[in-house]
């Protein structure tokens, strides 16, 4: 296969934003051959722009036009389009969260397995600069053994209010499964992906809740939100390392602050931005680098791995897998907030 032809499934803020215009500047080896959504008029108009040639209503009829297929659909309907195209003999990439449950999230894995084909999951987090310098240093042992991750993903009052985001039934969660998730997942990529042991969360549903609340991302109606706005979480894996999780769309902080801070027992690492802290020769150093290599383009980078991937010339950065894992810790925190008690594993 010289060129991979490529679908896209949901033509929403994503796919028109990043998805399309990254495979768009791959035209030596991708060609997007068709675009599906459920609303005909919105496919068209996005067809027309990107000049792509055929356009459908039920995805299912553009398989034979297509040899992969990239998901931009509400969560809900991740595992339905991902199982049935993998099952029809297509590579997938699925934006994030991999899918609204860890059951879900299992069976899109084993039907990647029976199919042979690449499944991806949209985790862009680690094709950024700052996320592959601290991969390397963590391959070098850099800090050494790591102890205790940090992760704070917090937005001030800016609930996403456009799409379905604030719909439980479509999106299974809010800012946790939402946005969490992106630096729930480079941490435990960074740490070695690591088993985990016990889950303990709490999700709130207060502030988007109040009337007249301030918002700077769009208008929602309070009184049919219905998802998280705001969780915290302590995860303990089994290698002893323990994680603390933060992550908010409305927060009242006194700005936007994205932190993902690991500690070992040589040093510790600040991934945003990037920088080693470690003791030597009797005194404390903060050091920070003056070059990172790499594209600012994390989304292109994204869309060429993947396309990579299908060509049979390189690996998945993400593996479903590990994606499996994200899946199942966010559920033990939403299932630990509900019992009001820990989740074992």
């Amino acid at each position: 296969m010289k060129q991979l032809r490529i679908g896209i499934i949901g033509v929403g803020g994503i796919a028109t934003g990043r998805h399309i215009p990254a495979f768009l500047k791959l035209a030596e080896t991708v060609k997007i051959t068709a675009v599906s959504d459920i609303n005909l008029e919105r496919a068209q108009q996005t067809a027309a722009q990107f000049d792509i040639p055929h356009v459908f209503t039920h995805y299912q009829d553009m398989f034979p036009e297509v040899d992969a297929v990239v998901i931009c659909t509400p969560n809900k309907f991740h595992a339905e389009i991902t199982i049935a195209a993998l099952e029809a003999g297509l590579h997938v990439f699925c934006e994030k969260p991999m899918a609204m449950s860890a059951e879900e999230a299992e069976r899109m894995m084993e039907a990647a397995k029976r199919s042979g084909k690449k499944l991806a999951i949209g985790f862009h987090y680690r094709f950024m600069k700052e996320a592959r310098a601290a991969k390397k240093m963590m391959l070098e042992n850099e800090i050494g053994q790591p102890l205790v991750v940090r992760i704070q993903a917090l937005r001030r009052r800016k609930v996403p209010g456009w799409g379905v985001f604030t719909n439980k039934e479509l999106q299974g969660g809010g800012s946790l499964i939402d946005y969490g998730c992106h630096l729930l997942d480079l941490a435990l990529w960074l740490i070695g992906n690591p088993e985990p042991v016990e889950v303990s969360g709490t999700a709130y549903n207060i502030l988007s809740r109040q009337p007249d609340a301030v918002n700077m991302w769009g208008s929602f109606d309070h009184e049919t939100f219905e998802v998280d706005d705001h969780v915290t979480s302590y995860i303990k894996f089994d290698n002893n390392v323990s994680l603390m999780l933060e992550t908010s769309w409305a927060a009242n902080v006194e700005d936007d602050k994205e932190m993902l801070s690991i500690s070992g027992e040589k040093g510790g690492m600040e991934v945003f931005p990037f920088r080693v802290n470690y003791p030597k020769h009797g005194m404390l150093f903060n050091s920070s680098a003056a070059f990172l290599p790499g594209e600012e383009d994390y989304g292109l980078q994204q869309a060429r791995n993947f396309a990579e991937a299908c060509l049979g010339k390189e690996e998945l950065l993400v593996q479903p897998e590990e994606a499996y894992q994200v899946s199942k810790i966010i559920e033990a925190i939403y299932k630990s907030s509900e019992t009001k008690s820990s989740v074992k594993f």
